[in-house]
């Protein structure tokens, strides 16, 4: 249901059903309307309002900032009224509010001195925004995707952070979608774009993103109200009014200095520690398309094990790299080989779930996302539910066996789970994850270290025989290891599907029982049917019709 607050009533005036607003000013021409459209409001003249779309997540205050905006607008003068729509839980919907308003003071009727009242619309047209305020990337690029932005008439501002979707979560690869095109879709279609992460300014300022995104606006001349009258209605609000005027101020600084395009999320979130300087000389002599990926490949087995470990993952690319060159792959094998071997040598396991509990930097974030003050306490209660696969992961081999034959013989063993709920800020909990943690010393002597090294050099030569033949059947073979991830059942049925795609697939293109484009195609569509189906009814219907005698025949055609 929409919310409204009126502060016109619509007397007269034409009705927003009636389309096409002639001599309507478009949305670069607001900054610097309001005394034009005063003129022109009491020559008589049609003014066509100004159609402000709001898009925000739960918590992040979207109905706030719909209010400072619609008080600020009153006291101007201006007739305006705004609407909400509430959006849908798991983030499959942003609320969204819709303002419209007017740029000119009420002017008289002609002969009886009455006020004439615009009517207003509850809920924008398409491709009739004029300003578009999104709190999440996403977000932008929903209100884009409905049809709400118009290249000639909009002005976009847009936080460039992501909240990810469900959908994103829960993909069996990364599921994200690439903030890039997210930012395409946002400029292309708007008249304007001021994109900036407002996320983040709002935690250096202490501050709410919607107080940011005021800032923003005024700062942007995006509206014919003047900061004071923003800042003012901050103030009436009465509410964390110095923690809002500290973040107007940030978005208001941050619109002056102009849209960044962020980094790729790859890039912001590199594992600590700086390379040393033998590592950038070898480094610095692979090829250049790859090199950035090995770096962070270096950097993150580094936190994840030891030099060694380091040592061992790029003596793995050195054949790679040759096969690259041989394939006339211009570095696309080493760089898609590169980054996938980092995930697997880095794969979770007991011990790394352990560190991740504990890491000061995860008890920083949580600290700072509850704005927890000095002198409160915080319980972090983390749920767990290992079962006998986790618990063999970090035994010895010859003793995690013997515990799977049993578990195979007795099943319920097998589906047996200890359920938990360990608070790691306590001395007792932190300690049990701190003692996992140790563990990692004697990583390399667990059962589920030497079975991963096993697969990654048989998935390692898989690469280099497909290669001899194709560097791009080669790359495909290298992107199915994406299927493989996490621990327990998700590691089970991932690899149980990867396992599938090298039986039927990957095998007969190296003996070449299949055509080469059947080949790399086949792989490619049996990848994308695992992703979309972790139980394994694509995978086993795309396989099917591979093998099928007419996928033969269209081949060999």
């Amino acid at each position: 249901m929409a919310k409204q607050q009126d502060f016109a009533s619509p007397l007269s005036g034409r009705s927003a059903a009636e389309g096409g607003r002639e001599g309507d000013l478009k949305a670069g021409e607001l900054r610097s309307a309001g005394t034009e459209e005063s003129a022109r409001a009491g020559a008589g003249e049609t003014v066509r309002p100004i159609t402000i779309l709001i898009a925000a997540l739960g918590g992040e205050g979207g109905g706030v900032l719909t209010d400072w905006i619609v008080t600020a607008a009153a006291n101007q003068g201006f007739p305006v009224q705004s609407t909400s729509i509430p959006g849908v839980a798991q983030r499959t919907g942003a609320t969204t509010y819709h303002i419209e308003m007017v740029p000119a003071p009420m002017a008289s009727a002609p002969g009886n001195g009455s006020a004439r009242r615009p009517i207003l619309a509850l809920a924008p047209a398409v491709g009739d925004v004029d300003l578009l305020v999104a709190s999440e990337l996403m977000e932008a690029a929903r209100a884009v995707a409905g049809g709400y932005t118009a290249p000639d008439r909009t002005m976009a501002i847009a936080s460039t952070s992501r909240s990810y979707l469900v959908v994103e979560k829960i993909a069996m690869s990364d599921g994200r979608y690439d903030p890039q095109r997210l930012i395409a879709a946002v400029e292309k279609n708007s008249h304007q774009a001021l994109l900036l992460d407002f996320e983040a300014l709002a935690r250096q300022a202490n501050a709410m993103i919607n107080a940011v995104l005021l800032g923003t606006i005024a700062g942007a001349r995006a509206l014919p109200i003047p900061a004071e009258a923003f800042e003012a209605a901050i103030r009436a609000d009465g509410k964390a009014v110095e923690a809002n005027l500290r973040g107007f101020r940030a978005g208001w600084n941050a619109a002056i200095a102009g849209s960044r395009t962020p980094a790729d999320p790859a890039k912001r979130h590199k594992a600590p520690g700086a390379l040393t300087s033998d590592l950038e000389a070898e480094i610095a002599v692979l090829p250049a398309a790859a090199q950035e990926v090995i770096a962070e490949g270096v950097r993150r087995l580094t936190a994840y094990q030891d030099g060694d470990y380091v040592r061992l993952y790029l003596d793995r690319l050195q054949a790679i790299r040759e096969a690259d060159a041989h394939a006339a792959a211009d570095g696309r094998l080493l760089t898609a080989t590169a980054r996938q071997l980092a995930l697997r040598m880095s794969y979770e396991d007991v011990i790394r779930v352990a560190e991740a509990k504990i890491d000061p930097a995860r008890v920083e974030r949580i600290a700072r996302e509850l704005a927890v003050k000095p002198g409160q306490t915080v319980t972090v209660t983390e749920f767990l539910k290992p079962g006998i696969d986790e618990l063999c992961s970090i035994l010895p081999p010859w003793l995690a066996t013997a515990i799977l034959k049993l578990a195979e013989r007795y099943p319920a063993l097998g589906r047996l789970h200890l359920a938990m709920a360990v608070n790691s800020r306590s001395i007792s909990g932190y300690l049990r994850f701190a003692t996992l943690a140790k563990l990692r010393a004697f990583r390399r002597k667990t059962f589920r270290f030497q079975n991963e090294q096993a697969a990654i050099e048989a998935w390692l030569r898989l690469i280099l025989q497909a290669a001899a033949r194709s560097g791009e059947l080669a790359i495909e073979i290298v992107e199915c290891a994406g299927l493989i991830k996490g621990y327990g059942d998700t590691h089970r049925r991932g690899s149980g599907n990867y396992d599938q795609i090298v039986k039927h697939v990957a095998m007969p293109a190296l003996t070449e029982a299949m055509s080469l484009q059947q080949a790399i195609d086949g792989i490619a569509s049996a990848r994308a049917a695992a992703l979309l189906d972790p139980e394994g009814e694509a995978l086993a219907k795309c396989l099917a019709g591979l093998a099928s005698p007419a996928a033969h025949a269209i081949a060999a055609e």
